[in-house]
């Protein structure tokens, strides 16, 4: 075994009403594991709570673990577009739990996708004109 250890890449989707993480290799070509809000809580009203946030993290560092991932490049991103540009609430408590699940974090980056002039936004949502 190399000396240096294995990298990956944890991606987290973090909307107002889910997380979803998904775990790959540092090219981001190969899913190594993945897992959503659905998949650790019954209630759908809490798949975007931080505690659910967080019991996914701790499924994706084992996943990581048996792989023998130890250092990861956390993406996070929120709906974006012409929705919430915000992450939601999940997103810093999936990254905590990261940390203490014993993966080394060596940066942490915000790939939100914002909008250049493409959909228009719904009529309630547009500004009104004075």
């Amino acid at each position: 075994m190399s000396s240096k250890s294995k990298e990956g890449i944890v991606h987290i989707y973090a909307s107002p009403n889910n997380t979803l993480m998904l775990l790959t290799d540092i090219t981001g070509a190969e899913t190594i594991g993945k897992c959503t809000g659905g998949q650790v809580t019954k209630a759908q009203h809490k798949e975007g709570e931080p505690y659910t946030a967080m019991k996914i993290a701790e499924k994706i560092a084992d996943l990581a673990r048996e792989k023998e991932i130890f250092e990861v490049t956390v993406k996070v991103r929120g709906p974006g577009g012409i929705r919430t540009k915000t992450p939601g609430k999940g997103s810093e408590a999936a990254i905590r739990s990261l940390t203490r699940n014993g993966l080394r974090i060596k940066s942490i980056e915000n790939v939100t996708p914002s909008p250049h002039d493409g959909c228009r936004r719904k009529k309630k949502f547009r500004a009104r004109k004075k």
